[in-house]
Parts: structure tokens; C-alpha cells; sequence
């Protein structure tokens, strides 16, 4: 790839503040616009074969504006003047309609950041379809070279992308950040007389060095693969319990969702009024830090336009903050924590024990590496 996006970073700051004019104009008291841009490419291979080629880009504008405290959003892929000024009509006729919500409106200004810094985000990867082609073949064949039980493949995957983000408001914050993601993956089947299995691995970075090798991921996606053959049940009783690393998370997200301000106010969590109170064992803390160089969920400001900041949710134990975009924070009558979109960087912070430690440990037990369903009833 050849494309920068940073190259049009300016540009669609200027057009920012021109649909936020134009927002003006139409009789919006307060505006917001966020803009996406995305281009790639994506390559998979199967059985040693090409399968899929992918070239993207993609853009589109997200126009939000307030009549007094009615709502209106519309969106377009098309930043022509006219698109631009029927989208703003569309938003503005939307919230005609809406009814009147104290808690809308943007952010305070004071919240908006003041200086963004480098978090370092923006690698680019001159990756041709040949190159990639090559990559993703030796990732499928060193995880098929693993053990002959191997029969099948879903395929190998390598993805480069780049995106920039530009947020402006009628405060007159506009802020602009482009980054990388880089991605491989790959997926294997498995046949014994049993029946076939099938698992995966897969590696991602804002740089492509920091990435594990090709022959690592389709090795640990081969092995994962093996070690589900021959499944068998196991005995009643009372074990000790093993999540993963990667099963482990998911869990780490219900407790984000269930502390996150749409669910509170909603009365949908089983963590209401919980601040202050102990929901974990006192060794564990749950901190995030938006600002890390690099990282994949690094951010200066959130989808409101609210600056980050490093904070605990959860601190030795107890629930330190909820997790809040302006609007949620609103209806609770406390103050944004500048996670409208998400946390950024969450830490699990707290003992350190290698996984194989506390295998030893348990003994006998069981080993949690997926679950399956639609998540919990929060």
C-alpha cells in the first residue's frame, strides 16, 4: 500500500468545519461531526491457494445536531456541497421530530483537550498482494505441518489497514488522529476417528514488527486445533477453575459492561450503587490508560470529544468509577469519564503468575479456553 491518510488530515479538518458552519446556518444551536476514513488491504489463502484479494476505502461523515435539547443525526459517504447541506437538513429535521432530553447536548467545552499528544499510532506497511499472498501461505502450511491429524483448512488471513479519525464540535474543538492495524490469522481442522475440531490464532499490532511471525501463528493455531481432538467427558466432582488468557477477557468485559453508564441508568446491571463497593478479590485493579505509545486502544479525546485520562474502575477490590460518555453521566447526575466508545487500554493489574504456575497449582482441574452462548444477562 501506498496511501497515506495522513495526507488528508487537513483537508477534512477544514471540511469538519465547514458542515459544522453549515450546521450554523441551518439553525442548530450546538453540532458535532465525526469523520471516518479507512483504506487496506486484505488477502486470504486456503490450501495453499488464493482466495480472496480486497482492496478498501472507505469514508463517511456522521453529522449530530441539537435544537435546543432535541436530537438529530444523519450520516453520508458524499462530501460534495449539496450532500453536505441536504445531510445537515436531514439531521435537522430528524430532531423536529425528537422529543426534548435534558441530558443532551455536547460536552462541556472545558472538557475537550487542550493539546493532543503522539501516542505514536500511524505505521504503515508497504505490503504488496504478492507479499502478503507469501505470508499467509507460510502461516497455513507451518500449521498444518504440526501434526498430521491436520486435514483441513479455513484458511489463512493478512490484513494491513489504516484509518483517520476527525471529531469537530461547535465549541470549536477539532481534533484529528490517524493510526495502523495490522492483523494475521489463521484457522485449521482437525480429524480422528472421533470427529473433526477446529480452532485458531491470530496476532495484531499498530506496527507489523511488533507482530508474531507467521510460522508462530499458524504453529499455535495447529496445536490448539490438536489438543481438541478426541474430546472426551470429564468426571463429577469439584474442581478448581482455569480461564485463559483470552476467556478471561471476556469475562473482564461483562464487568466493564456492567459498570458502563447505559447499563446503570437503564437499571440493567447487577452493579447499580455499587461505588465503593468490594466486587473483586482486593489484589485485583482494573486501570485504564489511554495514553500508552503504540497501543492498539490509544486515544487523546473519546467520541464526544472528551479528553482521556488514566483512571481505575476497579481499585483493590472495590468499584472506584463507572464508565461514562456526557450522556450517560448525565442521567446519573455525575460527571463524563470520557469513554463514549469504549475504555481504552484496560490493565488488569494485580498478582503475576505464569499460566503454567498455576496449572501446577491446581492440580486437577479444568481449563477454560472458550465459552459459548451470547454473553450474560447483566
Amino acid at each position: 500500500m501506498e496511501v497515506d491518510l495522513r495526507e488528508q488530515q487537513d483537508d477534512l479538518k477544514q471540511l469538519v468545519a465547514e458542515i459544522l458552519a453549515e450546521a450554523q446556518r441551518q439553525g442548530a444551536d450546538q453540532a458535532e461531526v465525526s469523520v471516518s476514513l479507512d483504506a487496506g488491504l486484505s488477502v486470504s489463502v486456503r490450501q495453499g491457494a488464493l482466495e480472496n484479494l480486497e482492496f478498501n476505502q472507505d469514508r463517511g461523515f456522521g453529522i449530530t445536531l441539537y435544537v435546543g435539547q432535541r436530537k438529530g443525526s444523519a450520516s453520508t459517504t458524499d462530501s460534495s456541497r449539496q450532500a453536505i447541506h441536504d445531510t445537515v437538513a436531514a439531521a435537522r429535521n430528524i430532531a423536529r421530530y425528537t422529543e426534548d432530553d435534558a441530558c443532551n447536548g455536547l460536552a462541556d467545552a472545558a472538557r475537550m483537550p487542550v493539546e493532543l499528544a503522539d501516542l505514536d499510532l500511524f505505521h504503515p506497511q508497504a505490503l504488496t498482494p504478492e507479499a502478503a499472498t507469501q505470508i499467509a501461505t507460510e502461516c497455513e502450511n507451518a500449521g498444518l505441518a504440526v501434526d498430521p491429524r491436520l486435514t483441513n483448512s479455513e484458511g489463512a488471513q493478512v490484513s494491513t489497514q489504516q484509518s483517520l479519525r476527525v471529531y469537530g464540535n461547535s465549541h470549536g474543538f477539532i481534533g484529528a488522529y490517524a493510526g495502523t492495524r495490522h492483523g494475521l490469522n489463521c484457522v485449521l481442522i482437525g480429524q480422528d476417528a472421533q470427529g473433526m475440531q477446529r480452532d485458531y490464532w491470530y496476532t495484531v499490532a499498530r506496527s507489523a514488527g511488533d507482530m508474531q511471525s507467521p510460522a508462530e501463528v499458524g504453529r499455535q493455531a495447529g496445536q490448539r486445533t490438536v489438543a481438541r481432538l478426541s474430546p472426551r467427558a470429564a468426571p463429577t466432582g469439584v474442581f478448581p477453575v482455569l480461564f485463559s488468557p483470552s476467556a478471561a477477557s471476556g469475562l473482564f468485559g461483562h464487568l466493564i459492561g456492567a459498570l458502563s453508564g447505559g447499563a446503570l441508568y437503564r437499571k440493567a446491571s447487577f452493579l447499580l450503587d455499587s461505588l465503593g463497593q468490594v466486587v473483586a478479590p482486593t489484589w485485583l485493579s482494573l486501570v485504564e490508560q489511554p495514553h500508552l505509545r503504540g497501543a492498539l486502544g490509544s486515544a487523546n479525546f473519546d467520541g464526544d470529544g472528551v479528553a482521556t485520562r488514566s483512571q481505575a474502575f476497579v481499585e483493590e477490590g472495590r468499584v472506584a468509577s463507572y464508565v461514562m460518555s456526557t450522556y450517560s453521566a448525565r442521567k446519573l447526575g455525575l460527571e463524563s469519564t470520557g469513554n463514549a466508545g469504549g475504555v481504552h487500554n484496560l490493565q488488569v493489574l494485580g498478582q503475576q503468575t505464569s499460566t503454567q504456575t498455576l496449572i501446577q497449582q491446581m492440580r486437577r482441574g479444568l481449563i477454560v479456553n472458550e465459552l459459548v452462548g451470547q454473553g450474560i444477562n447483566a
